[in-house]
């Protein structure tokens, strides 16, 4: 049988536009020449659609579901109902887990949280999904999540505001939104989520359930939409630590196919959930509070849990790391760039990596997007803007240097990380903000969506782990903790959760 060439030979006019965009000048002639040498290049790209790609292997039976009535999505914390079981044994036999939508769970319809994705039927599971469903989990769906993960609110995702069970007039937090909430509201035990600048901790935050953002390239991110593969992360939320450090032990390792999976080093993280407060050695950082738009009630409540663990037998002291100041500064030069020529130029996946390409996500994504440019949210064309203006003006010059400060960044935390066990501090510096009128305006919206990141977004450009852990409530809303440990030394991050859940009800506190 004949295949149809699928890739064709460019006109001159074609060639000559190309070349003439990078300064080169063809004649006819000239065009004419390279043209046809392309076409000498052409027969590899029609053999390459005759090959088949090599896919995981989609172990488990489903059914697509169904996207749930409003009567059964109370605070719009669902974006697809379905229910996939794994095996009948294993750490995590029985418990029901939700997946952040840009996951890929095979047959099952993921939108990112967008209408330029919607539509889209990935046919592979992520890895994260296999290796639940392989430790005897049932995954009863997707949650919604932020329009392409970018917010840390909950009101910018396409089909509506997921709502914050604690107070349904304010925001569950984002991206993850939909899993934090889920969890809030006790409709799963584990839900997934995916942190770029805090998008586990926020809606962690907010909801007041428990969200770790592993060591970056601990958790695999294989099958999972990327926005920028060096602070990509992808790790568990759950209501309790024991359920969290369970999922760590089923999820951390390497998968062959991930290339932000450099040194990946695991530990015993169920046995960091008996490391008690006896020793636990505290830095609370003193840059992380009283930031910009800190509120008392957020910084005092932290500070007294802190006593707590004092009292406990913790050791507990302020340290001072200034560069923790210029941390959201570090990150916004490697996310905003990072993303618009990843996610959006690069058509999500990027080029100049080793590892698993979803390529019909990566085409979906790359027609839709083109033709939908006004779908993406205010927040994606924010950064596509000043993304592309700091391209064309500075060729990339910031960041490379956002990169390079982020080593030094690093090197900071891991000064006082040598003494010990935890840095500590607010996760945000505020609690849940109202969900906005429809009609707001574009810089209310804009201000919503990224207000919160000063003390999250620094551990993305990093890579520490780092977790909210719930430590009291105020006016209805919960406020949190933030732990952060070594990089690959999660499971201190998880000893110090677990000692703080066992001096009492966060919610009394």
């Amino acid at each position: 049988m004949t295949i149809m060439p699928t890739v064709r030979k460019p006109t001159v006019e074609e060639v000559t536009d190309i070349a003439g965009s990078y300064g080169i000048t063809l004649d006819e002639e000239n065009a004419k020449s390279f043209q046809n040498l392309i076409a000498g290049f052409l027969p590899a790209y029609w053999r390459a659609d005759e090959l088949v790609e090599p896919r995981p292997e989609v172990k488990y039976a489903r059914t697509p579901g169904y996207r749930p009535s409003p009567e059964e999505n109370e605070y719009n914390a669902w974006y697809w109902r379905c229910e996939v079981k794994g095996r009948k044994r294993g750490l995590l036999a029985g418990k029901t887990v939700a997946l952040k939508d840009n996951i890929c769970l095979a047959g099952v319809p993921m939108m990112n949280g967008s209408r330029i994705l919607e539509g889209y039927v990935p046919e592979i599971d992520a890895t994260v999904v296999t290796r639940m469903l392989d430790a005897g989990a049932v995954i009863t769906g997707k949650a919604a999540n932020e329009d392409l993960c970018l917010s840390g609110s909950s009101f910018t995702t396409s089909l509506g505001m997921v709502k914050n069970p604690h107070k349904p007039t304010h925001s569950a937090g984002g991206s993850s939104c939909g899993s934090a909430a889920l969890l809030a509201a006790g409709e799963v035990d584990i839900a997934m989520g995916g942190d770029q600048g805090g998008s586990i901790r926020i809606p962690a935050c907010w909801s007041g359930v428990y969200g770790h953002k592993p060591t970056h390239g601990l958790v695999p991110y294989t099958g999972i939409f990327p926005i920028e593969q060096t602070i990509d992360h992808t790790g568990p939320m759950t209501n309790n630590v024991t359920d969290l450090a369970v999922a760590m032990e089923v999820l951390a390792g390497p998968d062959g196919l991930d290339p932000r999976q450099i040194g990946c080093k695991t530990q015993n993280y169920r046995a960091a959930l008996r490391g008690g407060v006896k020793g636990l050695k505290i830095a609370v950082i003193k840059e992380g509070f009283g930031t910009e738009r800190a509120e008392a009630a957020v910084d005092r409540k932290v500070k007294a849990a802190l006593d707590k663990l004092k009292k406990a037998g913790a050791t507990v002291k302020e340290i001072s790391i200034p560069m923790h100041a210029d941390g959201l500064a570090i990150w916004t030069l490697i996310a905003v760039e990072g993303l618009q020529h990843q996610m959006v130029k690069y058509n999500g996946f990027g080029m100049n990596w080793k590892g698993l390409y979803v390529t019909s996500l990566q085409d979906k994504y790359a027609h839709a997007w083109r033709c939908r440019g006004n779908d993406f949210s205010e927040t994606t064309k924010l950064c596509i803007i000043l993304g592309e203006y700091m391209e064309r003006n500075y060729y990339g010059h910031y960041y490379a240097k956002g990169q390079n400060l982020s080593l030094a960044l690093r090197a900071e935390y891991d000064k006082v990380l040598a003494d010990y066990d935890v840095l500590a501090m607010p996760t945000l510096p505020m609690q849940a903000t109202p969900l906005p009128e429809q009609d707001c305006s574009r810089e209310d919206y804009i201000d919503l969506a990224l207000t919160m990141i000063p003390n999250t977004s620094p551990f993305d450009a990093t890579g520490h782990p780092a977790m909210n852990v719930p430590c009291g409530m105020n006016n209805g809303l919960p406020i949190g903790l933030m732990f952060v440990g070594g990089r690959y030394d999660d499971a201190s991050v998880i000893r110090a959760a677990a000692a703080f859940e066992k001096l009492g009800n966060w919610k009394k506190m």
